[in-house]
């Protein structure tokens, strides 16, 4: 047993650490242990109790008013690491400043940054969304919908974004990506940047965006894209979403080009 004296000097070092890391307890607590709970009292998944909200709180066919009743749910009853309001004007910056016409999303979970791509793009574009894990896809289907957008602009492909990328020209018609964002798993990130130069899908000015390069981090991805020679990239610093004091970026990459 641990005597009182030895307890009482270790003290100091766990307030320290409670106050500096208290931003990561509060993660915690909205991310894991809230979700647990809600997991078991309502039989739901976290993704289908976000959108029975929506469903419950925002106008159909109205994009904006559905991200803003997301961005209060998350913000304010229970955590979803979606790409959220702040970060989310750099992205729609981009697409304003670019219009791409054939965009491909690596992440679609419930269909957050889907909508908020979908929105910006100009008439005729192509939004190929791909999420492997089924049950968020049947709801980011719902959403989608719901927001107004038909499989005219936004394609929801179920599977897994290793498989996927290959066949992207064969199955889908996709000759170019003129912009990509990634938010899935980011052990993928640098895997799939790499599948996408492979196939040839990438051309000189692609712009790649990619989540949470920071926290929780994809420090291969950014190692690579600072030595390939193949991007001119900068990072936007941000805040994690939904919480404060928690450090984030986002990788914004232009492709160059083979060498």
């Amino acid at each position: 047993m641990v005597s009182p004296a030895i307890a009482l000097a270790f003290l100091p070092l766990v307030v320290t650490l409670i106050i500096r890391y208290r931003h990561h307890f509060v993660l915690l607590y909205r991310a894991v242990l809230v979700r647990i709970v809600q997991d078991c009292v309502t039989g739901l998944t976290r993704e289908e109790r976000a959108f029975q909200y929506v469903l419950t709180h925002a106008t159909p066919g109205d994009p904006q008013g559905i991200l803003d009743v997301f961005d209060h749910w998350c913000s304010k009853v229970e955590f979803i690491s979606n790409i959220g309001p702040k970060k989310g004007l750099v992205l729609d910056k981009l697409l304003k400043e670019n219009c791409p016409l054939t965009v491909l999303e690596l992440g679609t979970h419930c269909g957050y940054s889907t909508i908020r791509i979908a929105r910006c793009l100009p008439l005729g574009a192509r939004l190929f969304s791909v999420e492997m894990d089924e049950r968020n896809a049947l709801v980011a289907e719902k959403i989608i919908r719901l927001a107004g957008f038909d499989d005219d602009t936004v394609e929801l492909i179920v599977s897994p974004s290793d498989e996927v990328i290959p066949k992207l020209r064969e199955d889908y018609g996709v000759e170019r990506l003129d912009f990509v964002f990634m938010d899935h798993w980011k052990r993928c990130y640098l895997p799939d940047l790499q599948l996408l130069e492979g196939s040839g899908l990438l051309g000189q000015g692609t712009i790649i965006l990619a989540d949470n390069v920071i926290f929780p981090g994809a420090p291969n991805f950014l190692r690579y894209i600072k030595h390939s020679g193949l991007y001119r990239y900068r990072v936007h610093r941000a805040s994690l979403e939904y919480i404060r004091g928690i450090q984030d970026g986002m990788a914004e990459l232009v492709y160059l080009g083979t060498k």
